[in-house]
């Protein structure tokens, strides 16, 4: 009797072995069973995988890359700052600024080439440096008139046409020059607005630097009487000039007669003096104020034009005009 309770037992412990063997084979199928079509779990479990394993390997690439990069920026920086003080040491400020920030950007990029080569040893650098040099030929096409003013800018910071503090004249604008910079020069006006002019304008047209040299000659016109004595009037204007002690003594101040005006003999004054554009209009305000009340001390008419009218005279000019204006008062009267 225990045999057959023995057996019994087995056999139930065979038939609920057999059912969790069923119940673990159905729960595996439906593991592996596609969850939507064309996509599967364990596939997708897979590949995350083989990612991270991926990452994982290039881990130590990337970390040196960062380090690659961290370095050339460093390099760059540096390379930047050297050049800036070494220009500003030679009185190139503006020059070494661009060449600093041309250095940056050229020392970055090889830091970027390099990196790439480190995280992807596949990718070969002559090939991406080939491949940069197609893309910039693309970029400068696509960039034609700001690589123009860029290169300009660097012209002129070469060959220095004008510095920063000359005053200039350029492109309908004139005043001071504030910055040159790789794309336009900025010019503050004399009314103090701000004139941005791109940098290929200035290098392909003509410059008027006013500046360039330390004086610069102002002159003004003046009118006397015909009964003045002209020889009297030069030498008068010429010791008036003179007086004036921003007014340069070489070359000397000179006066000389100019005009047959329809009034007046016209003598014309010329000075030199600073450059400077406040300079050249305070000075002409003081010569101009010294000549006139000199010439009023010496008695020495400025005469001024006159206008002459000349009425007709005569009876028969007055019985015609009478007359017309009879005819011209009757014609309205019939109208």
């Amino acid at each position: 009797m225990q045999d057959s309770n023995t057996q019994n037992s087995g056999t139930q412990n065979s038939g609920t072995q057999d059912s969790g063997n069923q119940d673990a084979a159905t729960s595996d199928d439906t593991i592996n069973e596609p969850l939507a079509e064309g996509f599967s779990l364990e596939a997708a479990m897979d590949r995350v995988e083989s990612w991270a394993e991926g990452f994982i390997s290039i881990l130590p690439n990337l970390v040196l890359a960062a380090l690659i990069l961290l370095l050339f920026w460093w390099l760059a920086s540096l390379a930047k700052k050297q050049l800036a003080k070494r220009f500003r040491n030679h009185e190139r400020p503006s020059l070494g600024q661009a060449l600093g920030r041309l250095a940056k950007i050229f020392v970055i990029v090889i830091g970027i080439a390099i990196a790439i080569a480190v995280v992807a040893p596949s990718v070969k650098l002559s090939t991406l440096i080939g491949s940069l040099g197609v893309g910039s030929v693309a970029i400068g096409f696509a960039f034609k008139d700001i690589l123009q003013n860029w290169l300009a800018g660097m012209l002129i910071l070469l060959r220095q046409p004008f510095q920063i503090g000359d005053q200039i004249e350029a492109a309908g604008f004139e005043g001071t020059v504030e910055s040159i910079e790789t794309r336009a020069t900025i010019l503050k006006t004399y009314e103090g607005e701000h004139a941005i002019i791109p940098n290929s304008e200035l290098y392909t047209n003509s410059v008027l630097v006013k500046t360039k040299t330390s004086i610069s000659r102002g002159e003004y016109t003046i009118g006397v009487s015909y009964d003045a004595d002209i020889d009297q009037v030069l030498e008068l204007i010429e010791q008036e000039l003179s007086k004036i002690e921003e007014i340069s003594d070489d070359p000397p101040p000179e006066a000389h007669t100019w005009e047959l005006g329809d009034s007046s003999v016209n003598i014309l004054a010329r000075w030199w003096t600073k450059a400077e554009k406040a300079e050249q209009v305070r000075i002409r305000g003081r010569a101009v104020r010294a000549v006139k009340l000199a010439l009023d001390k010496a008695g020495i008419e400025i005469p001024y034009p006159h206008l002459v009218s000349v009425k007709p005279s005569g009876p028969d000019k007055g019985d015609d005009t009478e007359a017309k204006g009879e005819d011209r008062d009757k014609a309205g009267d019939s109208a």
